[in-house]
């Protein structure tokens, strides 16, 4: 008898690999709390410890320099100007708030007038190629003159040192606002002149509707850049007509020998300047159609 096969098929058990996954670690979140005080420890830090810095340098060379005054004797002047900053002993004799204050209008006049001058005069050369070609070789001409060197010219013209100063404000001020809205004006997109040619509108209402809003954050930049070196200009130019101002107050400090008030009044101009630009850049980034 034939010997019977077991025809039934086995049952094989296949064995699956387990692949063991790593442990996913969950980040916990950083409180807003924390995160702003991070941000905040990272950009005070590194201020204190060049303030610092600039503290250490100023007492060795206190140390190695005679005369020259020592930061504690620094802030004990300072102590006693701004204890009454705006005194009045006198046409002569003022407290150094006053001068700041003389310093700024005479900056807010110069400053202001060359920017209802500047701005127009920037929107013509950048949409017109006739005025460009006019006044490009004047302002290529007079740009790199020295502000002081307007100085006398106002001072012929005025024959008072008030208009002097301004003038020269006015003439060193005006040539960033001219250039960056001139530069804006021809960087506007030709689509949107094309619309407005379709639309038949008025030269008036391409200023005003789409020319003006598109260059206005170059004309910010032009205004931040005019601001600053008007500042700068002002001191060195009330060096020179005299009266009230903290350029002058500087000069007569150091005909008197206060040192100590020369360096105070370096710190101020520095932080009136630097509250000038941070205004004039929120005021620019409020504007930027560029970081939205």
């Amino acid at each position: 008898m034939p010997h019977l096969q077991n025809t039934k098929p086995q049952q094989t058990s296949e064995c699956g690999e387990v692949i063991v996954l790593p442990p996913v670690q969950v980040r916990r979140r950083t409180p807003a709390f924390a995160r702003r005080m991070n941000d905040f420890l990272q950009r005070v830090i590194p201020a204190l410890l060049g303030l610092g810095l600039l503290v250490v340098l100023w007492q060795l060379a206190a140390i190695n320099s005679k005369g020259f005054p020592t930061p504690l004797s620094t802030l004990d002047s300072a102590i006693t100007l701004f204890a009454d900053p705006f005194y009045r002993d006198g046409p002569n004799d003022m407290g150094i708030g006053w001068n700041v204050l003389a310093s700024l209008q005479r900056v807010a006049i110069g400053f202001g007038l060359a920017a209802l001058a500047g701005i127009p005069l920037g929107f013509l050369i950048g949409r017109f190629t006739f005025f460009a070609r006019m006044f490009n070789p004047l302002i290529a001409l007079l740009r790199p003159v020295s502000p002081l060197a307007w100085l006398p010219i106002g001072l012929l013209l005025f024959q008072k040192a008030e208009p002097a100063s301004s003038w020269t404000i006015f003439i060193c001020s005006i040539w960033p606002m001219v250039i960056n809205t001139a530069e804006g004006v021809r960087r506007i997109p030709q689509d949107y002149l094309n619309v407005a040619r379709v639309l038949q509108l008025s030269e008036w209402t391409i200023m005003r509707r789409i020319l003006f809003p598109a260059v206005l954050p170059a004309v910010l930049t032009g205004v931040r850049l005019s601001i600053g070196i008007a500042w700068l200009v002002i001191v060195a130019a009330e060096m020179l007509t005299g009266g009230l101002g903290i350029g002058f107050w500087i000069w007569n400090e150091w005909n008197n020998l206060n040192v100590e008030n020369i360096l105070i009044a370096i710190v101020i101009i520095g932080v009136v300047g630097l509250l000038l630009e941070q205004g004039l850049m929120l005021i620019a980034r409020r504007f930027s159609w560029q970081e939205k």
